[in-house]
């Protein structure tokens, strides 16, 4: 009769949340988080990175990705030509530019 009584018992189904089911409501939530706290916050700024570059026109002061800071003389679709402070011209891809300095930031 115990052993009867004991199987009965394991074999009942147990009241609450099954383990896979709050197991994947966690991942769920991981998901959410990573999301709005990494992957949207950056895909934010990338998209306003690129209108910065592709509003580019002759006469920005720019600063590439590698520190050069010049002022843009011509533009085409995917290349620039700055002059630096020495006078000297230097073709850079468009996407190396990593920010446009505003008037008065200098």
């Amino acid at each position: 009769m115990h052993e009867t009584l004991l199987a009965v018992v394991v074999a009942a189904p147990r009241e609450g949340a099954n383990g896979t089911f709050v197991f994947f409501l966690n991942m769920i939530a991981i998901v959410f988080i990573f999301y709005f706290l990494l992957i949207r916050p950056q895909r934010k700024e990338q998209q306003r990175h690129q209108e910065m570059i592709e509003k580019l026109r002759t006469g920005d002061e720019v600063v590439t990705s590698g520190g050069i800071i010049g002022e843009v003389i011509r533009s085409d679709p995917d290349r620039l030509i700055i002059r630096t402070a020495g006078e000297s011209k230097i073709t850079i891809e468009r996407n190396r530019v990593s920010r446009k300095i505003e008037f008065g930031e200098k």
